[in-house]
């Protein structure tokens, strides 16, 4: 079971976790201790005192595109974004996915028209405003003392903020960022459909995403057993036995502490209207495997989560990057697994029963799901009769992404309270 868990998390690491746009910037040392405070100083050091330098500009102008559209690329800035249609069709749903789902988000193609007129001049204006005022949250780990850590934030503070003219201000509290995410309305079926971006990919792809709740440590632990015990029937079903595609994963989904359950299938087999519901008959016949499971089943599949929570980090870096998720999200709950592991062992099965009946299952009461269809050039006739269809009354199909977000409700922000805190 654990190393069934292990395959299936590595493909979805493969998957990935994509970088957001953030207005917020992070910097990240790594190195061996006795140093470390040396680097930061440099570090902090040519921040304070940046100079833009017009000939290094254009060099990093190209590397800023390359980050954006996370495709490498030796031409010049424009064609670094135009690559980003060349991504795979499922990587172009996430994309979408996100876009729709978090309030702070920008589409590339802005980004691209603001990139392309960028100058040196602009960043000299932009730099000092964007220091005018901060707020500093530090993460420090490793073999370090506390009092030399409380040292080195102390510097970090006195650069930025003292002195006759400090660099920087604390932010307004009504400055504070937040992490803000669409509340979906229950009972709906959202949808959003777009064609390709590359006309000679084949592959088509489905995100059909299920939000569920705002991070609780009992309501997370159901959805992670709910997932731990689906995934690999999915798998079977949709891959082996449907064979709709080599990319196909059920996995969990946590945007800034909003937690829910995405199916993520790529197919030139078959378009993803068709998909979506190969899905929905999928959780219609995983509920009688629901249903049927053993005791002894139901405790097991709840031993190996436990055991996979239980698991030492393998290396500082993992550890590391476990609480600062948690210092970004605003989540901030550091005993989170030992607290989780508790939940689990208080967990009945009925409980997880319940659970799936309310939120996941066919036609659930509370189910508020999303399906983001990308659809290849296999498929194109499929994109026209699909949106040409008459939607049933619970179904929402999605035009412009930005309309129906200004519309929505959002859940409230873990993010953006201005109480200091030390651990």
């Amino acid at each position: 079971m654990r190393r069934m868990a292990r395959r299936e998390a590595k493909q979805e690491e493969v998957l990935g976790d994509e970088e957001r746009p953030r207005m917020r910037r992070t910097v990240t040392l790594v190195g061996y201790n006795h140093k470390l405070r040396i680097l930061l100083e440099t570090v902090l050091e040519k921040i304070a005192n940046f100079k833009v330098k017009p000939d290094r500009f254009s060099v990093i102008k190209v590397m800023v595109k390359a980050v954006l559209a996370k495709n490498i690329c030796p031409e010049m800035v424009t064609k670094e974004y135009q690559n980003f249609k060349f991504q795979q069709p499922y990587q172009q749903a996430m994309y979408y996915c996100s876009l729709i789902l978090e309030d702070h988000t920008w589409p590339w193609m802005e980004e691209l028209e603001v990139l392309l007129h960028l100058e040196a001049e602009d960043l000299v204006k932009f730099a000092p405003m964007m220091l005018s005022r901060a707020f500093l949250e530090c993460f420090i780990a490793g073999n370090i003392e506390c009092n030399e850590a409380g040292l080195m934030i102390q510097h970090i503070e006195d650069v930025f903020f003292k002195g006759s003219n400090p660099i920087c201000q604390p932010l307004f509290p009504s400055q504070h960022l937040t992490n803000r995410v669409v509340k979906l309305d229950r009972g709906m079926d959202f949808v959003y459909s777009k064609e390709g971006l590359n006309p000679s990919d084949e592959n088509s792809a489905l995100i059909r995403y299920i939000q569920v709740h705002r991070d609780d440590f009992m309501m997370n632990v159901k959805l992670q057993l709910f997932a731990l015990i689906a995934k690999q029937p999915a798998f079977h079903q949709l891959r082996s036995v449907e064979q709709l595609g080599y990319i196909t994963v059920l996995m969990q989904r946590n945007d800034s502490g909003i937690h829910g359950v995405q199916v993520i299938i790529q197919s030139s087999v078959k378009g993803p209207k068709d998909i979506d519901t190969r899905v929905e008959s999928f959780l219609k016949m995983f509920e009688t495997q629901l249903y049927e499971m053993s005791d002894d089943q139901f405790k097991s599949n709840v031993s190996a989560l436990i055991d996979m929570k239980l698991e030492k980090h393998k290396n500082l870096r993992e550890e590391s990057g476990f609480y600062w998720r948690e210092i970004s999200d605003g989540t901030l709950k550091f005993d989170r697994k030992e607290v989780e592991v508790a939940a689990l062992r208080q967990l009945t099965q009925q409980d997880l029963i319940d659970f799936f009946n309310e939120y996941i299952k066919v036609g659930a009461p509370k189910k508020k799901t999303l399906s983001i269809r990308v659809y290849g050039s296999l498929h194109k006739s499929d994109y026209t009769s699909d949106n040409n269809e008459s939607a049933q009354p619970s179904s929402v199909h999605i035009d412009d992404i930005f309309s129906f977000r200004r519309s929505q409700a959002l859940y409230g922000s873990f993010k953006g309270g201005f109480a200091q805190m030390k651990l």
